[in-house]
């Protein structure tokens, strides 16, 4: 049996089993109490978490994602399985050879652990490991460290692994997204203003040192340029803010609320640090973000989607992985005995 130069490991934040509200309770139960998401002390966000939060928040989230969940289960689970199955095959015929490639979710299932050991099982020794967040924040990627760190301490033996840390400006990437825009602008027609939404996080992990807002602007910046859009065209802003203290400004809803007062009616919204379609994308931006635009006097608005598993997506991961597996590819490979 030839052993695998190395193995890859796919990383997504995660996604409940089923949208009831016990499986929405489960993942909130996990996903919120990360110190890497909500920093407050435990003694004080604990109590709110399960006093009130996980008393409240699932049904609503449960109706939600029920309205967008599809065959075989959330959309961030169906499209990421497709993305690690078209990523495994795209590495098979560069290399001619098998590159294992396995999905690990930070909360629920499938896990790291469940990732890893099936990379395990075929005798994966080293590990790219690509978390599917393209601009850095320590509530994301920093997150992915902390539940590999904690999975591997079980491990009397732990393979070798590259952290692939972001990809924000990487030329393939920002390509793909603006081909995604240019084939929307070609079927849909082309609005006023394109909106760059990202997943907010609190102001105060930026001021103390996050390079997430960098990484955002970045991106957006980058995508401007190649779509040639001039600053009147493109608006950044941030979604999903939770709880009562700042967060990265300008918000997102409430720009969809102040754009048509201030005489644009048509927009086409895009959310770059989103790699697969999922409740922020297909209920908050493609839904409620449409309802808010139109309710405050849009006319027109085109939701872009996510790159989920496009080609030119899954060839950019395979050219990241490359990258970093360059010195393990040209190794001599290995019998198992």
């Amino acid at each position: 049996m030839t052993q695998p130069r190395y193995g890859v490991l796919l990383v997504n934040l995660g996604t409940p089993c089923q949208p009831t509200p016990r499986c929405v309770k489960c993942f909130l139960s996990q996903f919120l109490a990360d110190e890497r998401v909500v920093d407050l002390p435990r003694w004080q966000w604990m109590p709110i978490l399960h006093g009130i939060i996980l008393n409240t928040r699932p049904k609503r989230v449960a109706r939600a994602y029920q309205s967008i969940w599809q065959e075989g289960g959330s959309p961030l689970k169906v499209i990421s399985h497709r993305q690690r199955e078209a990523l495994a095959e795209l590495l098979a015929q560069r290399s001619g050879e098998s590159v294992p490639v396995e999905l690990g979710m930070t909360y629920c299932k499938p896990g790291l652990r469940e990732g890893l050991d099936k990379l395990e099982q075929a005798g994966v020794e080293r590990i790219v490991v690509l978390p599917l967040f393209p601009q850095y924040s320590c509530s994301t990627t920093g997150a992915v460290v902390d539940a590999l760190a904690a999975t591997l301490k079980q491990k009397r033996s732990m393979p070798e692994y590259r952290l692939i840390r972001d990809y924000h400006r990487d030329p393939a990437y920002i390509k793909a997204l603006a081909q995604s825009v240019r084939e929307s602008w070609a079927e849909q027609g082309r609005g006023e203003r394109l909106l760059v939404s990202f997943h907010g996080v609190p102001q105060r992990y930026v001021d103390e040192g996050d390079l997430y807002r960098d990484h955002c602007e970045a991106t957006a910046r980058a995508l401007a340029a190649e779509l040639e859009l001039d600053a009147e065209a493109w608006t950044l802003c941030f979604q999903s803010r939770f709880g009562k203290e700042p967060w990265l400004q300008p918000y997102t809803d409430e720009t969809l609320e102040a754009l048509p007062k201030e005489g644009v009616t048509s927009v086409d919204m895009i959310s770059p640090a989103f790699s697969v379609d999922c409740l922020e994308t297909l209920e908050e931006l493609a839904i409620e973000g449409k309802q808010a635009f139109m309710e405050a006097g849009g006319e027109n608005y085109h939701f872009i989607p996510c790159l989920n598993d496009r080609d030119d997506h899954i060839a950019m991961m395979a050219d990241l992985v490359e990258r970093h597996a360059a010195t393990w590819a040209s190794e001599p490979v290995a019998t198992l005995p």
